[in-house]
């Protein structure tokens, strides 16, 4: 297990983190599709996540209505992990309660929220909390004076953005500065082979401003796990129930028929060489992997020790480019003038 620096701090994540969405999730709906496990089997995976070296692991105050939190901080403490021995992340945004001030990026719901979070996972402080999408009520200032005080105060050690445009956290970022506020160090957003459109925006904003690229549904919500295929479209598990993130079929498959050669060759599984092909870019600091199974989450960790060659890389990113879409295009064209006079 490799780790890395998140963003621009001095913080050590372990390349892989342990997702928690499959904790707790009910019995009914998304929730069940995604999953539900209980302490027991949560404790089972954190035993065996720890064991391999992941010291990162993110949940959010959504996941089960609260009971992913739950479940995660005991957990911790069922193990007897060092409280400086794992970063706990979570999120704030999602609904929790009936009343119109319990959801949102507003200063009122951030910091009840937050006393929330810490009183479900039994701990004194969140080391990385992050809004979890964009609400369209609250101005961005409001937010990040509120995710500074909660930074201020000890409560929160680092503050992350997911699920939003590069404008909105450029701007952040530039409010950040301005009033010597907290800044974002992190963006958690959908990345994956089979769908890579934040190269477009966000990884040239990421890259310019030094945030770290947590990934999450790296295998497209079950569809590269090497159960689907042109010629199984149903497939099994969650996508056979839940068919969420959206994703190109067509390309996806493309994309497919390149990894599962790769995968027989080196005998892995292609959700292997997904998650491998995630763990060779170098905007990526973390990959974060959610599992229902034991099986599943050992195939995960596995990834790590595969290699990918340049020959293999070069083949997935042709496969899978992201097609020539304006300005980008323009930028090459226009960029490749000044370039010539590159020393």
């Amino acid at each position: 297990m490799r780790y890395n620096k998140l963003g621009r701090t001095g913080l050590l994540v372990s390349e892989l983190c342990l997702g928690t969405m499959t904790f707790g999730g009910g019995r009914t709906g998304a929730g069940a599709a995604i999953g539900d496990l209980q302490q027991d089997e949560a404790d089972t995976q954190f035993r065996a996540a720890f064991e391999a070296g992941i010291n990162f692991v993110d949940t959010a105050n959504v996941y089960g209505a609260g009971r992913s939190e739950e479940i995660t901080g005991q957990a911790i403490k069922n193990l007897g992990i060092a409280r400086d021995q794992v970063v706990v992340a979570t999120k704030v945004l999602g609904v929790m309660g009936k009343g119109p001030n319990q959801q949102g990026l507003s200063r009122y719901h951030i910091m009840e929220a937050v006393k929330g979070s810490l009183k479900r996972m039994q701990i004194d402080h969140i080391d990385l909390y992050q809004v979890h999408g964009v609400d369209p009520w609250t101005p961005i200032e409001e937010t990040m004076e509120a995710l500074d005080a909660l930074v201020r105060d000890g409560v929160v050690r680092y503050i992350g953005v997911s699920n939003w445009a590069a404008w909105q956290i450029a701007k952040a970022i530039g409010i950040s500065e301005r009033r010597n506020m907290a800044r974002f160090v992190s963006l958690q957003a959908y990345y994956t082979i089979a769908g890579r459109d934040l190269e477009r925006e966000l990884v040239p904003m990421m890259q310019s401003e030094g945030l770290g690229l947590l990934p999450w549904s790296p295998l497209a919500g079950g569809l590269l796990s090497g159960k689907f295929s042109r010629e199984d479209e149903k497939g099994s598990g969650r996508r056979a129930t839940f068919d969420f993130p959206p994703v190109d079929r067509a390309r996806a498959y493309d994309v497919i028929d390149v990894m599962r050669p790769i995968a027989e060759v080196r005998g892995v599984s292609v959700a292997q060489v997904a998650l491998a092909w995630l763990l060779h870019k170098p905007i990526v600091t973390s990959v974060i992997i959610g599992a229902t199974k034991p099986e599943q989450l050992a195939d995960n960790i596995a990834a790590t020790q595969l290699r990918l060659s340049d020959e293999e890389m070069a083949a997935l990113d042709a496969v899978s480019v992201l097609p020539r879409e304006y300005p980008g295009w323009m930028f090459e064209t226009q960029g490749s003038r000044r370039l010539i006079w590159r020393a």
